[in-house]
């Protein structure tokens, strides 16, 4: 997908090259925008917050390394390559016992905690 919000000249996003740019877990990143939907690149390890989204589903595909997301009924895990939708208002917790690099596909200004809140809650709409 051509990034054309910083420049006029078309360009193709590269993932790995996006991702090398930061260290930080868990501080979603936007590459792109298409309508009202942002793509974030972001590094997980370890344990996030239980936490959901009321008013929007999220999708999480794998780039890299291997996500559970636990929910209070099951989990689901995740390859590289792999994909899920998690529906709005299912709570949800990401789980990555190594880090994990992963694309996020959600509707502008949606907090990484949803309602919750807390030291884990990152910074919206940074741009990389």
């Amino acid at each position: 997908m051509p990034d054309m919000t910083k420049s006029k000249k078309p360009a193709s996003i590269n993932f790995d090259q996006k991702l090398s740019l930061f260290t930080d877990h868990w501080s979603p990143k936007v590459i792109a925008e298409m309508n009202d939907y942002q793509f974030k690149i972001v590094k997980i390890k370890g344990d996030f917050v239980w936490h959901d989204h009321a008013d929007t589903d999220e999708t999480f595909i794998v780039l890299e390394g291997i996500l559970r997301i636990d929910f209070r009924d099951g989990a689901v895990t995740l390859k590289e390559g792999e994909m899920y939708v998690v529906p709005k208002g299912v709570e949800h917790k990401p789980y990555a016992e190594n880090e994990v690099k992963m694309l996020l596909i959600e509707p502008k200004g949606v907090l990484n905690t949803g309602h919750e809140g807390g030291d884990r809650t990152a910074v919206n709409d940074v741009w990389i």
